[in-house]
């Protein structure tokens, strides 16, 4: 029964690509210049992007759920807008849309790092996570397990990630840190419950990615281990254009305005999350 609810999470790669052209927007693929809140107000409709998984935005039947989906849909309705939200398992084209204004807010948790503020505008902390290896337990036979016990353990060894994932940034410095290589395998065709499924099963050993997204799976997938994280606990955020600075004001003036909801605080005990 395990397994069968775990290659759920492989499945929903592929019924994802297929289904992905069915849920863009008319024009949804057309490049424009990124746009700002008056235009955005003008058109009634904000164009967001996410990443498809059950604590980001999931569809099951005729319903939609999933934190950053409940979340943008409360900043649309407050403002009178309509969400277009485009899911896509590419962290790297969530912002490649961003940056050709396709969208015009990445709504999925982003750590707010020094590297990434060059080219994003983040909103005020919207989570607090951070970024954990997963890989199988330790049952293995003396001499025959891959069970990474410390970071050192991680040299010459590959780990996979969803493709421009920011967690590349952090593996980098690991390297550093320990004075060795760690090479990276970056997925594009797959999201990060899809890793987490692959570790599982073996079809890979390592991958990294936020802890609260792994922990979500753990119960369905006790084969896992996501004990051993990579980096701190650090500021999640949405992010907007940098040229887009009346949206990135709008955004934070309703989130310290809603953070402090009874609606908010629900919303974040529904899926297991803190407020920053």
């Amino acid at each position: 029964m395990k397994a069968h609810k775990a290659l759920k999470y492989i499945v929903l790669a592929l019924v994802f690509a297929l289904g992905l052209v069915l849920l863009l927007p008319k024009g949804g693929q057309e490049a424009t210049r990124p746009r700002d809140w008056t235009e955005i107000a003008s058109s009634d409709t904000l164009r967001a992007t996410t990443e498809y998984n059950q604590q980001s935005y999931f569809a099951s039947g005729d319903s939609v759920t999933g934190f950053h989906y409940e979340l943008l849909q409360a900043f649309a309705h407050s403002h009178g807008l309509t969400a277009s939200i485009v899911p896509e398992m590419s962290h790297e084209k969530r912002l490649e849309g961003l940056a050709e204004g396709r969208f015009d807010v990445v709504a999925y948790g982003i750590p707010t790092t020094t590297e990434l503020r060059d080219s994003l505008a983040f909103t005020r902390p919207i989570l607090l996570d951070k970024q954990i290896l997963v890989q199988r337990r330790d049952t293995a036979p003396a001499g025959d397990s891959l069970f990474v016990g410390s970071l050192l353990e991680l040299a010459g060894r590959t780990v996979h990630v969803v493709k421009g994932s920011p967690a590349i940034l952090r593996i980098h410095n690991l390297e550093d840190e320990i004075g060795d290589t760690i090479y990276i395998k970056e997925m594009e065709q797959y999201g990060t419950e899809q890793l987490v499924a692959l570790v599982a099963h073996g079809d890979i050993d390592y991958a990294i990615c936020e802890e609260e997204i792994a922990a979500s799976l753990a119960d369905d997938l006790p084969q896992i281990d996501i004990t051993t994280a990579i980096g701190f606990t650090q500021f999640y955020s949405w992010a907007v254009n940098k040229h887009s600075t009346a949206l990135l004001d709008s955004l934070n003036t309703w989130l310290d305005s809603y953070l402090k909801t009874k609606e908010c605080k629900s919303l974040y005990r529904k899926y297991g999350k803190h407020i920053p």
